[in-house]
């Protein structure tokens, strides 16, 4: 007797229909039977199947029903005047409706109008197991009319009746046990999604969520989207999230679809630079035109690309990623690179047409601080850094800084964001970007390109430097400034101190650099 995946990897080679059909085929019968039943299908035997009428007529298995119980295929010829030779199967499918034969007078033959067979109970389980399985695995009715004036009468199918039972035990399959393995765990999930029989479906998905690893993230993704499995797509994008570097570079990336590289594209919390991101399209877009017979020509390469393109990043690219990369890839239409350059280097920076949305792979809700109590007006910019000193009591990841703007109504500015290390004097993280204000008191988000790790005790200067008129700025400074995190608690106390140096008036108490965003 063989295992429930063996009965539905055959299903697939040997469906309902054609049985009920009486196709010929090869396949082995997983009830491991000797007899042939007049199909050519070896029906198991504790059920009863038709045998051929005797004017001639239709044949038809009826596999499931357990002779036990007396009951077998209701058959009406010549000599009780049924009008019509008839063989009706017990558990209908979805794809195979039980139909009844219909004399010329309009009534049913036989015994035709009992078009489900229930096993009945039996001493023996085994036999009332077997008979079971018969049943559920039977076609729907192969019945053939000796009369010219015969018609077919279909009756409405029952969908998804696996649904209503319990246990796997009671469907197709022969008991609650399975083995999988990697090899075989899509197709079982394929045919037990089929099927309709979700306890096994839960086994294949709970497999596939102990065996996620960031080399086969993507293969997984691609099968959980393509299967309707949301909450295996979210685990194997977190996973994508949180080793981005390593999933990309596994053998699988190449051989998803465009949908999924799309869907990975637009998120914003992967792990890993932008340019490495183009990289990994580029060779994604090498293996698609090789998929699709194009000669690998940068023409082609952005045609097989198509949205996805347009998902990478490339104003949070430095000068030099851009141009030693995508500048010289071919990819690119001159008019792209020109703009982009020119994002890079002027200001006000021109429209691009790519986001310039910072990715940020860190989990959490956003935190701010401010460390000013009440604004004035009425700061000035020479080319000077406004800069502060701080530390923290534990390990966080600075995202960007909220700085005030102009007082003369709305404006654009042009700035230089850094965060430095004390001691070292490095430069841990920076931006040159831009913003624009309001004209109100309140202030404006300006982001890194990557969030800057922040250890505990340890002394950071924040800077930045603006290009602008005159502004606002922040009075009544405090020297402690403590987060407290909602949902857990948690307390991030910020210690800020005067940064020694040039640094435009900017002080504990008074100046710009007002807020700091993080993640804990």
């Amino acid at each position: 007797m063989r295992c429930c995946v063996c009965l539905f990897q055959q299903s697939l080679q040997c469906s309902p229909s054609k049985m009920a059909a009486g196709e010929s085929n090869s396949r082995s019968s997983c009830l491991n039977l000797s007899n042939s039943g007049p199909l050519g299908n070896a029906p198991p035997s504790n059920s009863a199947h038709s045998s051929p009428a005797s004017n001639g007529g239709a044949v038809a298995a009826a596999g499931g029903v357990n002779r036990s119980a007396g009951n077998a295929n209701p058959r009406s010829g010549p000599e009780n005047g049924g009008g019509a030779e008839s063989a009706v199967r017990s558990a209908p499918s979805a794809h195979n409706p039980p139909r009844q034969s219909v004399g010329p007078s309009g009534a049913t033959s036989g015994a035709a109008s009992n078009m489900t067979a229930t096993p009945s109970s039996s001493s023996s389980s085994s036999s009332s197991t077997a008979s079971s399985a018969a049943a559920d695995a039977s076609a729907a009715v192969a019945s053939l009319p000796s009369s010219p004036a015969s018609v077919l009468v279909y009756r409405e199918p029952v969908y998804n009746w696996q649904a209503t039972k319990s246990t796997v035990k009671e469907r197709f399959l022969y008991s609650d046990e399975v083995q999988i393995g990697p090899e075989t765990v899509m197709t079982t999930l394929y045919t037990a999604k089929k099927y309709a029989v979700p306890a096994l479906e839960a086994h294949c998905v709970e497999f596939l969520k102990k065996n996620l690893r960031a080399d086969n993230a993507f293969m997984l993704l691609t099968q959980a989207r393509l299967f309707d499995e949301p909450q295996l797509a979210s685990l194997c994008l977190e996973n994508i999230d949180k080793n981005t570097a390593d999933a990309l570079a596994a053998e699988g990336f190449t051989d998803i679809d465009l949908d999924t590289l799309v869907a990975v594209l637009e998120r914003d919390t992967l792990g890993v630079r932008e340019v490495r991101l183009f990289g990994a399209a580029v060779r994604w877009a090498d293996a698609e035109a090789q998929r699709q017979q194009l000669q690998p020509t940068p023409e082609n390469k952005r045609r097989v690309l198509g949205k996805a393109l347009s998902l990478i990043r490339f104003p949070l690219m430095t000068i030099e990623e851009f141009a030693a990369g995508p500048a010289q890839s071919g990819i690119l239409t001159d008019r792209e690179v020109v703009s982009l350059f020119l994002h890079f280097t002027v200001n006000p920076k021109p429209h691009v047409e790519f986001i310039d949305r910072p990715r940020c792979c860190l989990r959490g809700k956003e935190c701010s601080i401010t460390r000013f109590s009440q604004v004035e007006s009425r700061w000035g910019y020479s080319g000077t850094s406004d800069r502060i000193r701080f530390s923290v009591n534990r390990r966080i990841f600075v995202v960007g800084f909220g700085l005030y703007g102009s007082i003369h109504g709305p404006t654009d500015y042009q700035v230089n964001i850094q965060i430095i290390h004390t001691d070292s004097n490095t430069v841990l993280g920076q931006n040159d970007t831009g913003f624009s204000c309001d004209g109100t008191a309140s202030t404006f988000r300006v982001m890194f390109k990557e969030p800057v790790e922040i250890l505990p005790s340890v002394n950071y200067i924040a800077c930045a430097t603006l290009k602008g008129p005159d502004s606002h700025y922040g009075t009544k400074g405090m020297r402690k400034v403590t987060h407290e995190a909602p949902a857990t608690g948690t307390k991030t106390c910020f210690t800020f101190c005067y940064a020694a140096g040039n640094n435009n008036g900017t002080s504990v108490e008074d100046g710009q650099i007002p807020e700091v965003i993080f993640y804990t």
